[in-house]
């Protein structure tokens, strides 16, 4: 006699998102679970019978249900930050983006308690403001956050945490260290004076002293993975540095609380402590793992610091910075690779992808393939640099909601362009050409339907991606990025149980994919977040 289904799922349009290879998006009606481990796909009728006395039975009601998705590339305690301090991605101009600061003062003034660290209960904290977004487009400065507060610090920080922005109590608290930075990474103005931008090495200071202690880290995280299962989101790959979050993800999963999986990346200046304390690719629970080594090359393109091979279109004397340097980088994935680990390496413009590939095929001691090495972003890579991705292997770990920035009057237009914009995230053309396609966030917003519906409606053809397709690298191609494909990214037989129900189709709604409401997220078989 079979053994009865935990959970069934009926009346549903279940899209399996199978390989096509083996047959294609097979759709079903129904999908029966249990130990949280899926058994059967099928018909409702025929699901209806593994039901039993304590079998719950999940009506569907029409919904379309898919595999979870996988957001291979986020930070997640920065988009708990959003949720707990001042979510500067809903200003539309610098004014607004000041008020909202000045609301986060009043919080904190009155905060007794402290919901923040006592490093950093002083600090005044903004995230995700985007200036490509308004009339007046440019940097928040010393002289906005000192509106804020000329008492209390205060630090504002782009969308992409390549550029902030900090007042002048900051810029006096942490004088000696800047000082010590590059100086194109401390803007001066007409006076010689820091105008309270900073980039990239810049900012390290200031990331490293409003760094959550433990119990703030747990609150961001906690209220990060509440926003993840409303997304339907069932597992990241988080990239981590100086940070509590991997011993809240280990607590969280040690206590059964852990809402989505985790895939720790860990930064390259960790390797050490990771070989101390034996950790490995791949090694882990069932719901949180070892991931890659990561490092930098470059900066970003919102900060003008992407290494490029031509110049800026909005700075002519311009092409970038390097972060890490090539010559380091062939170092750090030597060191690394030889340690066994996977590596991932951020690259945004045409050189910096140029030089990951150079280290990978020059510096791993393993084949880039079999390792499933990564680019992260890989926002202008050329026609050779796509042709290298697809023979060596390497995983283009992408963002699609970054096309956001590719359409007219666009942040892509202004820093490349128009021919360079159309060139940029050029998924069509990395999948035609054999690409292991991954796609995730960067918490930019931590929303696949958003990432989704930006490569389906993107405003160049070798960007733009089919439906099917475009979900599929936001599951079975996330899920391949963290050698996951064979118990993760489709609704088969022997998949773990990893599910989102939509409200509507994006396969009839494909214009508005965006809009649709997630109605239930499971992960592991069980029911996480209930929307209906």
């Amino acid at each position: 006699m079979t053994e009865a289904a935990d959970r069934i799922f009926v009346n549903g349009e279940v899209h399996t998102l199978a390989d096509p290879d083996d047959g294609g998006d097979a759709v079903r009606e129904a999908v029966a679970v249990r130990d949280g481990e899926i058994f059967r796909t099928g018909r409702t009728h025929d699901v209806e019978l593994l039901a039993g006395v304590d079998t719950d039975v999940v009506d569907l009601d029409g919904r379309v249900l898919l595999p979870g998705f996988v957001d291979a590339h986020t930070h997640l305690t920065t988009v708990g930050r959003y949720l707990v301090h001042a979510d500067l991605s809903a200003a539309d101009s610098p004014d607004e983006a000041v008020d909202l600061l000045a609301e986060r003062a009043a919080e904190v003034e009155s905060d007794e308690d402290g919901a923040e660290s006592a490093e950093n209960a002083d600090w005044v904290l903004g995230y995700g403001y985007d200036e490509s977004t308004w009339d007046e487009s440019r940097y928040l400065t010393r002289a906005d956050l000192d509106r804020v507060s000329t008492e209390r610090p205060v630090a504002a920080f782009r969308e992409d945490m390549h550029v902030a922005a900090v007042n002048g109590v900051a810029l006096d608290r942490f004088a000696e260290a800047l000082a010590e930075a590059p100086d194109e990474t401390v803007p001066t103005g007409d006076d010689g004076e820091p105008t309270g931008v900073l980039l990239e090495a810049a900012i390290d200071p200031i990331y490293r002293a409003v760094e959550p202690g433990p119990a703030e880290t747990r609150a961001v995280v906690e209220a990060a993975l509440a926003h993840c299962a409303e997304r339907g989101i069932t597992g990241f790959h988080d990239m981590v540095r100086d940070s509590h979050a991997p011993r809240v993800y280990r607590d969280l999963d040690a206590a059964g609380e852990l809402t989505a999986r985790v895939r720790i990346n860990y930064w390259s200046d960790h390797l050490d402590a990771a070989r101390e304390v034996g950790l490995a690719t791949n090694a882990g629970s069932n719901m949180v793992e070892t991931g890659a080594i990561k490092s930098y090359t470059d900066g970003s393109l919102g900060g003008r610091t992407a290494r490029l091979s031509e110049p800026y279109a909005d700075a002519p004397d311009e092409t970038g910075q390097w972060v890490v340097d090539p010559e380091e980088l062939n170092e750090t994935v030597a060191d690394v690779t030889d340690a066994g680990f996977q590596f991932t390496a951020h690259a945004i413009g045409d050189e910096a992808v140029d030089a990951v590939l150079d280290a990978y095929e020059d510096a791993s001691r393993t084949d880039p393939g079999e390792a499933r090495h990564r680019i992260e972003h890989v926002e202008l890579a050329d026609d050779d640099a796509i042709e290298r991705l697809a023979e060596t292997g390497v995983v283009a770990s992408v963002q699609p909601n970054f096309l956001k920035w590719a359409r007219e009057d666009g942040l892509y237009e202004e820093r490349l362009g128009e021919e360079r914009t159309a060139r940029t995230n050029r998924y069509r053309e990395m999948l035609d050409a054999g690409v292991e396609l991954a796609f995730g966030s960067d918490g930019m917003p931590m929303d696949p339907l958003f990432g989704v519906h930006q490569a389906v409606t993107a405003p160049a053809e070798p960007q733009r991606l089919t439906v099917t397709e475009a979900l599929r690298a936001y599951t079975s191609g996330a899920a391949y990025a963290g050698f996951d494909e064979d118990r993760l990214g489709t609704i088969e037989a022997g998949k773990r149980a990893d599910l989102v129900a939509l409200d509507a189709s994006p396969w009839e709604r494909d214009d508005a994919i965006d809009e649709i409401d997630v109605a239930l997220t499971v992960v592991d078989g069980e029911v996480v977040f209930d929307g209906r």
